[in-house]
């Protein structure tokens, strides 16, 4: 399978760079670049992309309300959305999350790293740099500003289920969470996409975001036993 795969930045070095990476990607093509929100949104629509690598910050439509575009469009169900950040000024990346982006990626990654972050989350196996991603919703939902979640979702799991997405929300992928709860990694897979179906979580970033808005997950707290 080739993924088709979007690029969406402003600035025209940065998107002829990854453009040149990917395509020298032998299971990857760029099947269009956008240097707007808007065009992103309109060449998604045309091009069938798999995968959108999304810049938040670029005019006209930014890259979180792209991403809410996208994610809410059922006729891009499959359109995955990968968003750039600088991550240590990119608080915004935590409403990226929320919109329906499935991770992130620091713009100075090493290049193998984003051709298999592009491949990771076309998959939808895993959320991207886990440990990052963690600290930053925590320092995000931490803030006075945050918006916070009445926490009711999670009460529809079973005891394993908030089990799992604890560890779902701490970056572990499904053999990592097989090997801490004694589980087959086939049953911690099957635990996962009953908890996405249970809350309509998009894929495995808004669990991340559910595990830390419910108070599940709390900076500094171990793993479930």
């Amino acid at each position: 399978m080739t993924i088709r795969v979007l690029l969406a930045d402003d600035q025209n070095l940065v998107r002829a760079a990854f453009a040149l990476l990917v395509a020298s990607a032998p299971d990857m093509e760029v099947v269009g670049e956008a240097g707007t929100g808007r065009q992103a949104v309109d060449l998604a629509r045309t091009e069938r992309a798999d995968l959108v690598v999304m810049d938040i910050r670029m005019p006209d439509l930014d890259g979180i309300e792209a991403t809410r575009l996208i994610a809410s469009d059922e006729d891009l169900a499959g359109v995955k959305v990968l968003v750039l950040t600088t991550y240590d000024t990119d608080d915004n990346i935590v409403e990226a999350l929320r919109a329906g982006a499935s991770g992130f990626l620091v713009k100075d990654t090493r290049p193998a790293d984003l051709l298999d972050a592009i491949r990771t989350v076309t998959a939808g196996d895993a959320l991207l740099s886990p440990g990052p991603t963690a600290r930053l919703i925590e320092r995000f939902l931490r803030s006075p500003s945050a918006p916070v979640a009445d926490g009711g979702g999670p009460d529809c799991l079973s005891d394993r289920e908030r089990q799992v997405l604890t560890l779902v929300a701490r970056g572990l992928n499904n053999t990592e969470i097989a090997d801490s709860l004694g589980l087959s990694p086939l049953t911690a897979k099957t635990h996962v996409s009953r908890i996405m179906g249970k809350l309509g979580a998009r894929d495995r970033a808004q669990l991340v975001i559910v595990g830390y808005e419910s108070g599940m997950v709390t900076p500094g707290a171990g793993y479930p036993q």
